[in-house]
């Protein structure tokens, strides 16, 4: 099967139901649920983009193996030309959310894409392991399939240890192999489209690296989400059930965050990519490069996002007709400065692309993994506030679709128009803004944005204790050295 469609994708959905339970209901078709059913919609469209006559090139690439026009996210970059224009098909995709889908199908295509072509590194744990990723890579790049993943397990208690202290009646855990796979028992989060995924992917994270002991917690395989023993326990939805034009966002891009539990799952060894190398699997994301290249594509689709934030905020400023006050003027102009970083930063990563010791052509980490940073910590948190600052009282003096259709619409016209755009119109932006900055949806993606890459203090410690800040000491020392006939 080639790119897919939309229709066949939710097709997939309906022919393979798995269990998933929301706020006390098992779901029986998550196609059609209400807290689901448009998070599907919105994938589905994407899915779509592919076979638009006016995106197709710039979506697909032929299959190295059918020749079939197959997702771009698929593609294995050898050259920097690949990068940018894999970026470029990212872009499509991020900007069709407004940024606000952090789990589009591409995220986890270009992962398995970085193992495939560093495949070498999965033999070194068992010859076998390297054959499992290049036939997993071949499957989901001709099947299309949609990914989730869960990375980090359910703790008991939390200590400032480097390494997570875990149990095995919580943590995802090996609990036998046999002659046809492994199988596995315990928890893992959290799994962003779990519910509307085809399949779920299970590696560790660098964030949260294995202790010595933890062999049998050490492993990396992908099954499919109908896989008997699998569950999916979802958050409240943040899909309102209301009109697109009273909960824009919301109503588009529900992608549902699961914890997901698994009941004795039974894997097939061809679905396993490492098992029980504790130093393998701390080491996948720099051993394949996956961090680059999965940075690669958070930061196109932060970018997305500042550019929508930015974007709206000028509309409100025109709407409003605040465009001559100067703090406004020094509000949108952060705005502008935060994008423009988030493009110099981007565009860094490719200019310092390099081939891995496996030839894929990797994007500079440092200024993807800086770049990833400032937008969780800080960017993203004040793009909210700023659009908060800019919206005042018109993001609560706010009438709904169905005031207009009422015998108060003839006041809601006279009086919440502005100089430069109908009441209506008004209503519409600003329900927009509402649900950027102040909904229930808008505090979620402010949370996902933070703890993206896993606990930003940790990531820190990280940083600063494997950063090589040695070539910019000895420059001070070099300089406090000079005699004083120097420069």
């Amino acid at each position: 099967m080639p790119a897919r469609t939309g229709a066949e994708y939710i097709n997939g959905l309906k022919d393979r139901p798995r269990e998933v339970w929301i706020d006390g209901e098992r779901v029986k078709d998550v196609t059609t649920h209400p807290a689901l059913k448009n998070g599907v919609k919105s994938v589905a469209a994407l899915y779509d983009m592919q076979h638009d006559p006016g995106l197709r090139e710039e979506m697909t690439f032929a299959s190295p193996s059918s020749g079939d026009a197959v997702g771009l996210s698929f593609l294995v970059p050898r050259t920097v030309e690949d990068l940018e224009r894999r970026r470029l098909m990212m872009t499509r995709w991020a900007q069709a959310s407004c940024g606000m889908m952090g789990r589009s199908p591409d995220f986890l295509n270009i992962i398995f894409s970085a193992w495939a072509g560093a495949s070498g590194y999965f033999a070194q744990d068992r010859p076998e392991f390297q054959q499992n990723v290049e036939d997993y890579h071949d499957f989901i790049r001709e099947n299309d399939v949609a990914l989730t993943h869960a990375l980090v397990n359910l703790q008991r208690r939390r200590t400032t240890n480097a390494t997570d202290t875990l149990s095995e009646e919580v943590a995802l855990t090996l609990v036998k192999e046999t002659d046809a796979g492994i199988v596995v028992k315990g928890s893992r989060v959290l799994a962003t489209l779990g519910p509307i995924s085809d399949e779920i992917a299970i590696y560790p994270v660098a964030s949260h690296r294995l202790a010595d002991d933890d062999g049998r917690q050490s492993f990396s395989f992908s099954i499919p989400c109908d896989t008997p023993g699998v569950k999916f326990l979802c958050r409240e939805s943040f899909d309102l059930g209301r009109s697109h034009f009273n909960h824009p966002l919301g109503s588009r891009f529900e992608e549902m965050d699961s914890v997901v539990f698994f009941d004795n799952v039974f894997v097939p060894w061809e679905r396993v990519f490492l098992l029980g190398n504790v130093e393998l699997c701390n080491g996948y994301a720099m051993g394949t490069s996956s961090d680059a290249h999965t940075g690669h594509q958070v930061l196109t689709r932060c970018l997305a996002k500042a550019e929508f934030m930015l974007g709206l905020s000028d509309l409100i400023v025109d709407t409003l007709g605040s465009g001559t006050i100067p703090h406004v003027q020094e509000q949108v102009a952060e705005l502008i400065t935060q994008r423009d970083t988030l493009w110099s930063c981007l565009r860094a990563s490719e200019a310092d692309a390099s081939p891995n010791r496996w030839g894929v052509m990797s994007p500079a980490l440092a200024p993807l993994r800086a770049g990833r940073t400032i937008f969780g910590r800080s960017m993203y948190p004040l793009m909210v506030e700023i659009v908060q600052m800019l919206g005042t009282s018109s993001l609560m003096a706010l009438p709904a679709e169905a005031d207009f259709g009422t015998d108060i619409a003839d006041e809601i016209h006279q009086y919440m128009a502005t100089d430069t755009t109908s009441a209506r119109d008004r209503a519409r932006l600003f329900h927009l803004a509402w649900d950027a900055s102040c909904s229930s949806f808008s505090g979620r993606q402010v949370l996902y944005e933070r703890m993206f890459g896993g606990n930003p203090v940790r990531n820190s410690l990280n940083l600063y204790n494997n950063y090589d800040k040695e070539p910019f000491k000895q420059r001070v020392r070099e300089f406090l050295e000079l005699e004083d006939d120097g420069l």
